[in-house]
């Protein structure tokens, strides 16, 4: 069968997925760093910078569907080698962008494409796909970790690199970074023959998307997923700035990112391996729980260092650990054949509620000098996300019919 050369060293096809998504989500997680470097320089608001990576976030959202279902169907090499390349294109357009209308194209429109293509609603997909049922909850937490490694070595890097070059040359870094990337898309080839889903019921995209619609626990886990957006988005772009109008410097900010990055390296490991003995979706009731108290608590407590490393710790073991937990629900219910495309649907939930996080977080600090009302809705969000997962039906579902695709 073409392409199982692949299937006897799943390390080759773990390693290729979670550096792509390393880089995919290590260069969108150091965003907050450039916000005042980026509005200083151009004179330019928060908001303005916040709306860019609102329209980053929300075209990410709307993106994905379309890349899961091109990555379901004709296979994921070409949806990840075309996320790589959008993304040195806008990470270029965002150090050049001379205007706030191409600084949101670049940052917001491209950028959101590029990480539909190379982050982990198409990576998870190909993973879980191309290694034995299994090996799967495995497969997806090293991949998941070995992404959250990538995501903390970018935090560093950045900052030295925006404290020796400037912001627009870190920006051109990370393109290179993007462009060099694309041969690893080929160990990620995963054409419909080589797939791990010949035991399932051979039902057609219509089909699939029939019994989604009217499935309740479907929506109740795309309502949840948008508390996840708006507080990870929120915390990752306005965090750092924050931090320093709260008294603690700059270096604040790049530590509270840094300690998210790597412990989130265990949480999303931890949260795969979980995911294969318990049940998803009470995993996720507690993460959600536990991340609205953390942020509660940070918040009404007076800031200092120590406070910043345990609520970056605690965050971080919950940042990402949503993702695979989430794909499990989806899997666990629906199936494998069309997953990338089911989790993109999810997934719009997830970026509606960055986008809301982003955005919100820039409009109030505008219009109140102040992001105190953005963190009380981030935990009235993470505790209504707690209450709807907990009754999910992630029973697996009976399709009655297979017709033509």
């Amino acid at each position: 069968m073409a392409g199982t050369h692949w299937l006897p060293r799943p390390w080759t096809i773990v390693l290729a997925g979670g550096i792509v998504m390393g880089l995919a989500l290590g260069a969108r997680h150091v965003q907050g760093l450039f916000l005042l470097p980026v509005t200083l320089e151009r004179g330019w608001s928060r908001e303005l910078f916040a709306l860019a990576l609102a329209m980053q976030n929300l075209t990410w959202g709307l993106v994905q569907p379309l890349a899961g279902l091109v990555a379901d169907r004709h296979g994921t090499v070409r949806v990840v080698a075309t996320g790589l390349l959008c993304y040195a294109l806008g990470l270029c357009g965002m150090a050049w962008a001379g205007s706030p209308a191409a600084f949101v194209l670049s940052a917001g429109v491209l950028v959101g494409i590029a990480l539909a293509g190379t982050a982990f609603g198409v990576i998870y997909a190909a993973v879980g796909r191309l290694v034995p049922e299994a090996r799967r909850p495995w497969a997806i937490g090293i991949s998941g970790a070995i992404g959250g490694l990538g995501q903390f070595l970018m935090v560093p890097a950045v900052q030295e690199l925006i404290a020796a070059f400037g912001w627009q040359s870190a920006l051109l870094g990370l393109a290179v970074l993007a462009a060099a990337a694309l041969p690893l898309a080929l160990p990620l080839r995963d054409a419909p023959a080589t797939r791990h889903d010949q035991g399932e019921e051979p039902q057609s995209l219509r089909a699939t998307l029939q019994v989604v619609r009217s499935h309740r626990g479907f929506w109740m886990l795309n309502a949840g997923f948008l508390a996840c957006g708006f507080q990870l988005a929120f915390i990752a772009t306005h965090l750092p700035a924050w931090l320093i109008d709260r008294g603690l410097g700059p270096r604040a900010g790049v530590a509270a990112l840094a300690t998210i990055a790597l412990a989130n390296i265990v949480g999303t490991w931890a949260c795969g391996v979980l995911g294969g003995r318990l049940r998803q979706k009470r995993l996720l009731a507690a993460i959600y729980l536990v991340r609205a108290l953390a942020i509660a608590a940070f918040v009404a407590l007076p800031p200092s260092m120590a406070g910043v490393y345990v609520f970056a710790a605690v965050m971080g073991l919950l940042w990402l650990g949503t993702v695979p937990l989430t794909t499990g629900v989806l899997a666990r219910a629906f199936g494998m054949r069309y997953l990338a495309t089911l989790f993109g649907f999810v997934f719009m939930g997830h970026q509606l509620g960055s986008f809301l996080g982003v955005w919100m977080g820039g409009l109030f600090y505008e219009a109140t000098g102040s992001y105190d009302a953005v963190w009380l809705g981030a935990v009235a969000l993470g505790l209504a996300a707690a209450a709807l997962h907990w009754p999910i039906d992630d029973r697996r579902v009976v399709y009655a019919t297979a017709v033509a695709r």
